[in-house]
This record gives C-alpha cells, structure tokens and sequence, in this order.
C-alpha cells in the first residue's frame, strides 16, 4: 500500500471510493470522492488494487477522478447477475476468491474496475452469496429461502412502522385521513402491545411505530386505541389478557337454545320424589336471574324439616356434550360491576336451569331433620321434583325477619349450625361486602353490605350446611368427588365472631390455602370434618362435577372415576385463577373510578401493618388497601384508627394515593 493508491470502504452501508494520501504503520490517511479526508485502518478496505492516481494532481482534479471511477465501476454491476451465478455456483458449497469470481462475470481481460463491481455488486446483493472482501461464498437453498423471507419481513415491518406512525399522527391531530389498507393490522398489533408489553410478539414493532407517530409508547396506547374506536374508556382489557369470551361459540347456543326449546317430561320422575307441595323460597340479590338454590321449612311440633334445594343440571347438561366442555373450560360464572358473564348460555343459567317462581324443576334435594333446639337428628340426599313459590331477595328477608316465622326458624338454625362450627374451631372472617352498582351513564353507586344481616347470614350458613352434608353423603359412600379442605392457620387473633376490623383482616392473611383433592379431609377454616361445593351447579363447574358424583350415588347416571376427578382439578386451576384475578380487578378498577371525583375527600382508615418506608392501610368506607407514606414526626402502630385524605385515583392506572389529614 503506498500513497495514489486507488482503494474503497464501506461507510454506512456504502461503498466509498478514495486514494491513499499518507500511509502510517496500519493506518491510512485518505481523500475520498465525497471531497473528505478520513483516518482509517488499512483493515478496513473493502477493496484494493494496482490502480494509482497522481497526489499532486490538485485536490479538485484527484476528487473528480474518484467519482469518474466510481461512476465507471457502478457501470459495471449491470453486467452482473448474481443469482444466475449462485444458481451455478451453490451445489459446490466452497469458498470462492474474488479473482476468480471476477473472471466469471468478465471472462475477457477483467481490471480493477471489474474487481470493484464484482464486490458492488455482491455488497448490494447478499441474497445468495456470503460476503467477505475478497471471496465469496454460495447460500444454500433453504439460506436463500430463508432470507427471502426475512427480507419481505423487513420491508413489511418497515412498511407498517410507516403507513401506521402516519395514520396515527393523524388521528390524533384530528387530520381527516384514509386509513391504510392494513389497518386492522395496525390495531392488533397496537392491542397486543398494550395488553402483554413486552411479552407481545409485536412489543418492537409497535414501539417502532409509536415513536414514528410521536406517542409516549408507556402511556399514550391506550387513548390511541380508545380514539380509534377500539376500545371503549372503561374497557375491561382483562378480558383480553386472559381470553375470556363474552359469548358463546355458535354450535354450543344452537344446541343450549334446542335442549331450551324441548318439553321436559323428567323421564326419571320415578325416582323423583315429588316435593312440589312444600312452600320453597329462594333468597338471592336483586339484580339475579340464575336461581340455583330453595329453601324450605317444616314445623313438625317436635322436629323441623329443613329442605335445601339444588337445580339438577346433571340433569339437563350431560357430561362430555359440547355445553359441559364450553362449561369446563370456562370454570365458572364472572360477576362484575358492569357485567356479568356466565358459565352456561342465559337460555339454560336464566331459564330451563333456574329455578324460577312457579316452574316445576328437577332437584337434589338435601332434606335435614332438626331438633326444636336446633341440633341436627338426621338427614338424608334424594332426587326431587320442586317448585318455587316465593322468590325472596336479601333485602325483603330482612324487612320481614321479625314478623315472618319461617324466617326466625332458619335464622336459628343458621346460628346454632355456626355456634356449632365455632366449637369445632371454625374460623369467622366477618368483613363487610363492598357493593358497586354501574348505570347506565357510567355513574358508579358504592354501598356497604353487612353479611351478617338476617338474610345473608342464613342462607350462607344454610349452604355451608348443605355442602358439608353433601360431602359426608359421598363419604359414606367411598365416591370420590371435590373436596375442599384447609389446615389450621398459622396463628389465630380472636376467638369466634370477636375480632375486630383490623383483626379480621389480619386474621384473613393467616389463613392456609385451601386444597382441592379427590380424598375428604379436615376443612380447619370452617370447622367441618368434610365438605364440598355443589350449591351452584349452575355457576360454577366444581358445583356441577360434584352434583354429578352424587347422582351418581343415587343412580342417575355414571360416576366420574378418580382419575377423572383429578383431571377436572386439574383443567379447573388455571381457569379459577383467571376468574379470580378478573372480579377482584374489575372491581377495584370501578371502585377507583368511583375514588376519581372523591378528591380532596377525607376518609377514616385502619392502619395494618409498616413496610419500608410506607405504612399499608385500609380505607375502611371502601374496604380497599393502599399505601400511606411516612411523615415525618408520626409514628403508627398497627390497628391505629386515622384520618387521610384522598391526594389522587386513577383506575385505569390502578393508582390510588392518600395522604395523612
């Protein structure tokens, strides 16, 4: 290498043509033809030759000859086609110089300038050949294939990073604009980034995109497909997350609407006894249409009777049908706020499953015997046919409790059964419900709701009741089914219903996790030797498997075997969990929208415990946690009662702050 040689590089993806002005150990000082001098290492050339020029040419004179040069050898790369040479060259699979690829394109006395458009030519075209200065080496079939699709694949990135940060722009500048051909695209893509991150297949992209649109890419997606019309401003993105439906597949409301549409006989009435001449009630909320437990009672003078009454959806919903594996897969109903979603189609959770005032139903029904004094003679679990006559709500039950004998009599029996879980080391968590009611302006309505009122209080302990005794049914007779169990908690806090606010909440964090198995265990936490959920067959798909079991017992149909008991458990985990973390944050999104116009107001608060450099409290109005800062000069202790100041919620960003007030 000596000064006038005539030599090129590569410079931000371009080849640069340049003579050598000084040479120093391994780095070259050169002129190029963009009329700049640059300092390089001699490592660096993409390709040299015998070609020189005079230095003492003039500067002018030297940069007008390079781009004639340059110019000659851009010439020559038309005369090259690279994929007729790969389609010669690629079975060999052998590195090849550039010397001999250059007399493959210039088979007639090649020069350096055909030197030079040979490795143009291949520097532009990396399709089929691996570059690397002087040689070259052929891609395979499936290389080529391969980065054909990943060139297609960047220009169509490239081409949605354009034409989407552009419509983008636009929407939100309120320019009036077609949208593109891919525009359904664009938002899905924009859907995916919102709703998983960096998890989305399309994080990069997106990104990509919003930066092109100028969009803060942490904050501004959601309004972005809000404006669009995407997204609705409270919309339930969980829903999404989780992939959730809100409505069922065609073919399994085609054939709810047909099992709806045909007259029920109960061919197994037989076994059925018929229980229609008892007056039952049923006691739910206002706002429920899917009725899937009665109640009766019977003054005997000596002894009561008392009927609890579960829907025989094993009777109507057989198991394995396309409605049982839709039901399956969802695991169980969804109540929120704003919407409900149910685990079977409204023509069966609604009607032909409900039991509706007035309408002869098929039942299991769990008729107990009881002492005046309450206590529990005998019971026994038998396939019924029922009718409701009185559909109660919470609120008539407790306007009538006083006067209403019926009434009295369940109450007493539900609170002798609880004295008697008591005993047995039941454990009480006695918190308020927080109800949040949405109209249909959006405009949110919070009410406290005491659990321990007369109706609440006796229709959950009647459940428990039914439940524990369905459990010693199946017990009794060796079939497997659900069962719940708990160990005892890590400490207890109070005794009985003794505790207070703080110490209810506490006590809730202490709690065992309750376990799922085929086999009855202890159920601490209730203070039950067994027990099952099956009272809301309708609602929810343990109910309905354990209902199952027992009709099973009393000869309806074939029971699930313990293999299938656990596969129904084990499908059941991750759909429950879904459901779980669904309610808890739909229901906390609305209560912070509620919060949103409750600025500035001051709220009592219960303080559970310090972490850090924050205290974790409890609006106690709300029953919804938070975190409350140290200040300086005040020290609190847990179950402290204070007083805070709402600072800010926002429910879209689950954020609610309060300060000491």
């Amino acid at each position: 290498m000596k000064s006038g040689s005539v030599v090129e590089y590569i410079d931000s993806k371009k080849i640069i043509c340049a003579i050598v002005l000084d040479v120093k150990e391994h780095r070259l000082r050169l002129l190029t033809e963009t009329n700049r001098e640059v300092n390089i290492s001699a490592s660096r050339l993409s390709h040299k030759c015998d070609m020189c020029l005079d230095p003492s040419m003039g500067r002018n004179a030297l940069v007008s000859t390079l781009k004639e040069i340059a110019g000659r050898r851009n010439a020559l790369i038309n005369h090259i086609n690279v994929k007729e040479l790969w389609e010669v060259l690629n079975t060999e699979q052998e590195w090849i110089d550039l010397d001999t690829m250059t007399r493959f394109c210039f088979p007639e006395s090649p020069g350096c300038d055909h030197e030079s458009a040979v490795v143009r030519a291949f520097f532009t075209n990396r399709l089929y050949f691996k570059f690397n200065h002087d040689r070259f080496f052929p891609h395979t079939e499936d290389q080529v294939e391969q980065k054909i699709f990943q060139e297609r694949e960047t220009a169509r990135r490239n081409r949605i990073i354009r034409e989407g940060g552009e419509w983008l722009k636009n929407v939100l500048n309120d320019h009036r604009t077609s949208p593109p051909k891919n525009k359904n695209q664009i938002i899905n893509i924009l859907k995916s980034f919102y709703l998983f991150q960096k998890e989305s297949k399309h994080y990069n992209l997106a990104k990509a995109m919003l930066e092109k649109a100028g969009i803060n890419a942490d904050e501004g997606v959601f309004q972005v497909l809000v404006r669009l019309g995407v997204f609705d401003e409270n919309e339930n993105t969980d829903l999404y997350r989780y992939n959730i439906s809100t409505s069922f597949p065609d073919d399994v409301t085609e054939r709810a609407t047909e099992l709806a549409a045909i007259p029920h006989e109960f061919s197994d009435k037989i076994m059925r006894k018929d229980l229609t001449m008892l007056s039952l009630m049923t006691i739910d909320g206002q706002a429920t249409l899917d009725f899937d437990d009665a109640i009766s009672i019977q003054d005997h003078g000596d002894h009561y009777t008392l009927g609890i009454h579960i829907i025989d959806v094993g009777h109507f919903v057989k198991k394995g049908d396309i409605i049982d594996q839709e039901a399956l897969a969802r695991g169980s109903s969804i109540y929120m706020p704003d919407q409900k979603i149910p685990m079977l189609p409204a023509c069966l959770a609604e009607n032909l499953c409900s039991l509706k005032a007035g309408e002869s139903r098929p039942a299991i029904s769990i008729m107990v015997n009881l002492s005046r004094s309450c206590e529990i003679i005998d019971y026994e679990i038998i396939p019924s046919l029922i009718r409701v006559e009185h559909q109660l709500t919470y609120y008539d039950v407790n306007i009538i409790a006083q006067d209403s004998k019926e009434i009295n009599i369940l109450h007493d029996i539900a609170e002798k059964f609880r004295e008697n879980r008591m005993a047995a080391g039941a454990v009480q968590i006695t918190l308020p419900d927080i109800n949040i009611w949405i109209d249909e302006n959006n405009e949110v309505t919070v009410n406290r709701i005491n659990r321990e009122s007369p109706g609440r209080m006796l229709v959950s302990e009647i459940m428990i009741m039914a439940n524990w005794l369905m459990a010693k049914f199946l017990a009794e007779h060796n079939a497997p089914a659900i069962y719940r169990s708990q160990t005892a908690p890590r400490e207890r806090l109070y005794k009985g219903t003794e505790g207070s606010l703080f110490q209810n909440c506490m006590q809730r964090r202490l709690l065992s996790r309750f376990v799922l198995n085929s086999e009855p265990e202890h159920h601490s936490g209730l203070g039950l030797d067994a027990y099952v959920t099956a009272t809301s067959p309708i609602r929810k798909y343990f109910d309905l498997a354990t209902q199952r079991q027992i009709r099973a017992v009393l000869g309806l149909e074939e029971p699930y075997t313990i293999k299938e008991i656990d596969y129904i458990i084990q499908m059941l985990e991750q759909p429950m969990s879904n459901v779980s973390k669904l309610q808890f944050n739909r229901h906390r999104y609305w209560l912070l929208k509620y919060l949103e116009k409750r600025i500035g107001q001051k709220e009592e608060a219960v303080v559970l415990y310090k972490k850090r450099n924050i205290y974790q409290i409890l609006i106690s109005e709300y029953m919804i946690e938070c975190d409350l800062p140290l200040s300086s000069g005040i020290d609190l202790k847990p179950e402290d009662l204070i007083q805070i100041t709402i600072q800010h919620a926002n429910a879209r960003k689950n954020v609610l702050s309060v300060f000491m007030g």
